[in-house]
């Protein structure tokens, strides 16, 4: 494993995603609130995912992590794949399956080299994953590969042009006086895991310009909102005050589109 890559793999094994904020044990009732607290703070994924178009299909998961949407899958009826780049994911995806008398065949994997055949799989999945990839183009590439002619993908990755994107500039190029920072400088410095990547809706659609068909849609999160804890990096008063002020709004009504998750279906 790279330098890159094991920075990577380091700080999100260190505590999953949301772990520290909302998974309050390792039992049946803690996945279980925290499965609600994710689809209440983002409700749109359950429609994006459509747990029950998977049945009886083939699936993978890139990117477990706590693994509310791999239960989801594997009630659903899905032959279930999953993979994680830390060790940490796919314990607790083990546990949340097993809690729940569920299966599912998971394994830590690297979204650059999938350990599977070509067109293997009917559907896959991965949201928040591969923009935290190093190599971002070869994990697509590697997606395309394993996905069967006509199946789907469904990813989620970030969107430059984000009210989370602007909300760091400001926090660590504008109010530090080097407005000459980037966006690009700013995602990779201060948003999650070192090296994260956002992607404007053209850099996305030629990313993935090898599928059939690619329909891309932007969604205003939480973050963007600021109606939740903000995550695994960030606190503190200035934060606490913006919580306050904020005109949530004003930007659902005039910047629906500048939201950070940017929803990705794509057809091989």
């Amino acid at each position: 494993m790279n330098k890159d890559k094991q920075q990577v793999h380091d700080f999100w094994n260190e505590a999953s995603c949301g772990e520290n904020l909302y998974l309050p044990g390792l039992d049946r009732e803690a996945f279980e609130a925290q499965a609600r607290k994710r689809y209440e703070l983002e409700p749109f994924i359950l429609e994006f995912a459509d747990f029950d178009s998977a049945r009886a299909k083939r699936v993978l998961e890139i990117g477990v992590g706590l693994g509310a949407e791999h239960q989801r899958y594997a009630e659903a009826g899905a032959d279930l794949y999953g993979i994680d780049l830390t060790e940490r994911a796919i314990e607790h995806t083990q546990l949340r399956l097993a809690t729940a008398g569920l299966s599912s065949q998971l394994a830590v994997g690297d979204a650059e080299k999938l350990d599977f055949p070509d067109e293997y799989f009917d559907q896959i999945y991965s949201w928040g994953v591969l923009h935290h990839s190093p190599d971002t183009p070869k994990a697509v590439a590697e997606l395309w590969r394993v996905l069967k002619q006509g199946g789907v993908a469904k990813v989620m990755i970030y969107h430059k042009w984000s009210m989370v994107g602007l909300m760091l500039w400001i926090r660590y190029a504008l109010l530090v006086l080097r407005p000459w920072l980037s966006l690009t400088q700013i995602y990779s410095r201060h948003l999650e895991s070192p090296g994260t990547k956002a992607y404007s809706v053209a850099q996305a659609r030629q990313l993935f310009s090898a599928f059939g068909e690619v329909e891309i849609r932007n969604v205003l999160t939480h973050g963007d909102l600021l109606e939740s804890d903000a995550g695994q990096r960030h606190e503190g008063g200035l934060l606490t005050l913006a919580r306050k002020i904020w005109p949530r709004r004003l930007i659902r009504r005039f910047l629906p589109n500048a939201g950070l998750a940017m929803l990705i279906e794509v057809t091989k």
